[in-house]
């Protein structure tokens, strides 16, 4: 009898392991096509040869993954740094991450601000966080284009107050495209932090200051730790989408100033290289690769050091 029930409930556990694998077949199959197929057709194209007006010709090369950070002398081929390249990249690299870091100093005071809310008032506050998410974009963009440039909000308010006597050139710059980015990812980053923060019990906070705890050693010691989780999920949230950002810098940098999503766009546009263009979004890919598992390297270590 003993061996008979055995194997029934054997029998049972197959079939809903089969069930399960059935149920979740459509979600494997989008994750398959949707997701990982576009991601290898990019890696393919990268191997391929560019076609003379575009696309790609099957042939194997890694002449695109050459180019990504070396150049060749059309006279001598003579092999040196891509400078230009080079240069994007460090400049997404450096503007992501000060757009990351203005994000986290302005977003952690109004995560703050909202968390010591009334609970009645906060899902006002969090509506208004939200409400740039409602438009566009581009017409964020253009918005922030009417402040910064020559003759915009900002310049002709310091005109008037006699600050300045002439504009300042900000439009085409990079302080534009940190503007621009801080403006469009500000909410990514005040969310997170808030969730940390909502479930964060502020008698912590007054047995600090009963122990005679500076502001600053509170912040230090018993805010910043138990909160970090969510400061470091809005900077991966901040920085990821800031380094393959393409119509903020695209409209704010005048085309002038390009970060890797423009340099991309060229190369499948007016460059017509689309194996240089595959293999330099495969370049960005491996970068937010390597930001997101010192993120959960960080996490894990959080987690050990509290557990």
């Amino acid at each position: 009898m003993t061996r008979q029930l055995s194997s029934l409930e054997r029998e049972e556990i197959r079939r809903k392991t089969t069930n399960n694998w059935l149920l979740s077949m459509p979600a494997l199959a989008l994750l398959l096509f949707a997701a990982a197929g576009p991601l290898v057709i990019v890696l393919i194209y990268s191997f391929l040869t560019a076609g003379s007006y575009g696309g790609v010709v099957w042939e194997y090369t890694t002449e695109a993954w050459f180019r990504v950070l070396f150049t060749r002398d059309i006279f001598d081929d003579t092999v040196s740094l891509s400078d230009a390249h080079l240069s994007i990249f460090w400049r997404s690299v450096q503007l992501s991450f000060m757009t990351t870091l203005i994000c986290m100093f302005v977003g952690f005071p109004t995560a703050y601000y909202i968390a010591t809310r009334p609970p009645t008032t906060r899902n006002i506050w969090l509506f208004l966080i939200t409400i740039p998410f409602w438009t566009n974009l581009l017409i964020r963009t253009f918005a922030i284009l009417e402040l910064v440039r020559n003759k915009g909000v900002i310049n002709n308010s310091l005109i008037g107050m006699g600050i300045i006597s002439e504009p300042i050139k900000m439009l085409y710059t990079d302080l534009a495209i940190l503007i621009g980015m801080t403006y469009v990812y500000l909410p990514l980053m005040v969310l997170p932090i808030y969730a940390s923060m909502e479930r964060f019990d502020f008698r912590f906070v007054e047995a600090g200051f009963d122990l005679y705890a500076t502001r600053i050693k509170v912040l230090r010691k018993i805010i910043l730790p138990i909160i970090k989780p969510g400061i470091i999920a809005g900077s991966i949230l901040v920085f990821v989408p800031s380094l393959g950002a393409y119509v903020t810098p695209r409209i704010l940098g005048g085309g002038k100033r390009m970060m890797i999503g423009n340099l991309i766009e060229l190369q499948f546009g007016q460059g017509k290289n689309w194996p240089l263009g595959a293999a330099l979004a495969v370049t960005m890919l491996f970068i937010v690769m390597i930001a997101l598992i010192v993120y959960v390297r960080i996490i894990q270590k959080s987690e050990n050091k509290n557990a």
